[in-house]
């Protein structure tokens, strides 16, 4: 399954960023891929994510692959559960992240939605410098 790609919004230091920068529509079908700027790493990540469907709904970190992530065997993390969105939208923020964990062998991130959910998911990077 080709994953769909979310975009990263890089924040920059002493500027604010209206709304969320770039969200995506979920992809309850194909769920997503992250590919990180350079030099971003997992832990300068922020994934913000938004239900709108009509019943409670969970968003799943990928384990890795080792290499690189020598800590994949501590498996997904179910990090996200949101309830019925359908009349007040919900959100939560996952990370930061593991490399040694939730990376890859590609480098990307992976995040699986649960079925028929809907709403949008934002990546926000925040270099260290901010």
């Amino acid at each position: 399954m080709a994953r769909t790609a979310l975009t990263v919004t890089t924040l920059t230091p002493n500027t604010p960023l209206v709304g969320l920068g770039t969200t995506t529509n979920i992809d309850a079908t194909n769920s997503h891929s992250i590919t990180l700027p350079r030099p971003a790493t997992p832990a300068e990540i922020l994934i913000v994510v938004k239900n709108t469907t009509a019943s409670t709904k969970t968003v799943t970190v990928k384990a890795g692959a080792n290499p690189p992530s020598v800590r994949a065997g501590g498996g997904d993390m179910t990090s996200l559960s949101l309830t019925d969105g359908s009349t007040t939208p919900q959100y939560g923020v996952i990370g930061p992240l593991e490399a040694s964990r939730y990376m890859q062998a590609d480098g990307t991130i992976n995040v699986d939605v649960a079925a028929s959910m809907t709403g949008t998911i934002t990546v926000l990077y925040v270099p260290r410098s901010v």
